[in-house]
């Protein structure tokens, strides 16, 4: 008769995984609740102390941590001195181990709990006997996940338990087990050091994509392992066809820049960088505004709104294509009438849990991860050094403290033509700062409001003519960050055209 090990915190479909073993000529031995719990569904279980002949101690700290339980596991079957180690000592082989781990996640993700009602739940018996089991694959059964209770019975009934399968339940516990250690990492180091000598973090698959970025690309969508709830991997949907790898990004990007204003705000992203940026004093009017800002760009968009959705929004939204609408929340009616389109994606994400960015922002590389804090600069017209003549007004300088709210989310080279509530051109992503300059300046002229338009750059004008172009097309004050060892030439040009030039002293580079 085989022997298995049964020692769990979730107690999902173990009674039937318990019975199912029996058939397969198994003996159960069991601790604390799972026995207890095994034992009232009418089983016969050995007791671990029985095995080990040593009580639980420590409040059950320590029960499992025996030379009669690991040898049992990690003995080779195919090296006698092993197993004559064994008959000396008197221990028996363990043949299946079943365990999963003491609910730490859960534990301190509920509000209010102390570090050391955290640390009670850091499980060590367990870990180490699915280690010890999945190190011994070869001859010992590792199981972590609850879903393969019944491929292994069938397994068993079958004679299918070959290595390769034994080999893809070790790797599951390495994987659970390595994820477990990194929350239990993560929350003892979440006040400590920044960038520790060794980054580890754990996320949890949340979809397989159709593809990735193209069709050709396989993908996969992983969220934290830790819920942020102000994200795209919490959003709720409503409505519409599975987002697609495309979809993630630009609705992040776009979710990430509706976080920057507290008024009614409007943003909308196509290529992860805004076409259209609108503030108002209602949801209706900022929308406006971010349509208004590039109503051929916005075709095909995401749409974040950081208010809830309302019928008069809802109607104009929906005489155009897009992709993904996200809020806080939409009126019935104005879901009703969204609705009516059946691949439009509708989205609520609880905008009361945003909080400062503190997440870091990680770029995988070749060979490695660049890991840096999020930009959350934000600045104000306190920070700004005018250093031409002209003096900028009251509303210039309001309009370039959103012109560098909203260019910090562009691409750069990034140059972004506003007023103070709404974005009319963006430049993006050009390989010259001039060109972005030209495409942005192209954009806006054709608003009725570019007369109140002034121009942000996310870096310093290597040269003057970015400015020489701006103002001779109608442009009167830019905020640029300043730092060019030719940037008086820069300000001679503005000086010379009679516009206003202010230094913000910080660029704002995003590749």
């Amino acid at each position: 008769m085989k022997t298995a090990l049964l020692s769990v915190s979730d107690k999902t479909g173990i009674v039937e995984f318990a019975r199912g073993l029996v058939k397969a000529d198994f003996r159960i031995v069991s601790t604390g609740g799972t026995k207890k719990v095994l034992e009232e569904a009418g089983l016969s279980i050995v007791s671990v102390e029985a095995i080990t002949n040593f009580p639980e101690m420590l409040d059950g700290r320590v029960k499992t941590l025996h030379p009669a339980i690991h040898g049992g596991l990690l003995a080779r079957r195919d090296l006698p001195e092993h197993l004559a180690a064994l008959k000396e000592h008197n221990i028996d082989l363990i043949d299946l181990v079943c365990v999963n781990l003491y609910p730490f996640k859960s534990t301190i993700m509920q509000n209010g709990v102390t570090e050391a009602e955290a640390i009670e739940q850091i499980d060590i018996g367990g870990p180490s006997m699915l280690r010890s089991a999945a190190k011994n694959f070869a001859s010992v059964l590792p199981v972590v996940d609850p879903k393969d209770y019944q491929p292994v019975l069938a397994a068993l009934a079958h004679q299918t338990d070959d290595v390769k399968f034994r080999r893809v339940l070790a790797l599951k516990v390495f994987q659970h087990t390595a994820a477990y250690d990194t929350l239990i990492a993560q929350y003892l180091g979440q006040n400590g050091e920044i960038f520790p000598d060794e980054l580890t973090k754990t996320y949890t698959k949340k979809q397989v994509m159709r593809y990735g970025e193209n069709s050709h690309q396989k993908a996969a969508f992983y969220e934290d392992a830790l819920p942020v709830p102000f994200s795209i991997a919490q959003a709720q949907q409503l409505h519409g066809k599975a987002l697609s790898y495309n979809n993630i990004k630009d609705a992040d990007a776009a979710l990430k820049m509706s976080a920057e204003f507290s008024q009614p705000a409007v943003v909308a992203v196509k290529h992860m960088n805004p076409c259209g940026i609108g503030l108002g004093q209602n949801i209706e009017e900022a929308w406006d505004r971010a349509y208004e800002a590039d109503s051929m760009s916005i075709f095909g968009g995401i749409i974040v709104l950081n208010r809830p959705v309302d019928l008069a929004t809802a109607e104009k939204m929906h005489k155009l294509f897009l992709e993904i609408i996200i809020a806080p929340s939409f009126e019935k009616e104005a879901f009703t009438v969204l609705a009516q389109k059946k691949n439009l994606r509708i989205m609520t994400v609880d905008f009361n849990q945003h909080q400062d960015a503190k997440e870091l922002e990680t770029v995988s590389v070749m060979g490695g991860l660049l890991v840096q804090e999020q930009d959350a600069v934000v600045e104000t017209a306190t920070d700004f050094k005018v250093v031409s003549k002209r003096q900028p007004t009251e509303s210039e300088l309001k309009a370039m403290v959103f012109g560098q709210t909203v260019v910090k989310h562009v691409k750069s080279n990034a140059i972004v033509i506003t007023t103070d509530q709404q974005t009319l051109g963006i430049g993006a992503g050009q390989m010259n700062r001039i060109g972005s300059v030209e495409i942005a300046v192209k954009q806006a002229e054709g608003s009725a409001n570019f007369k109140n338009a002034v121009m942000a750059s996310d870096a310093f004008f290597p040269m003057e003519d970015c400015v020489e172009y701006a103002a001779k097309h109608g442009i009167k004050a830019i905020v640029e960050p300043g730092g060019s060892i030719k940037d008086q030439a820069s300000i001679d040009k503005a000086d010379e055209l009679g516009i206003s030039l202010i230094f913000s002293g910080r660029r704002h580079f995003r590749h």
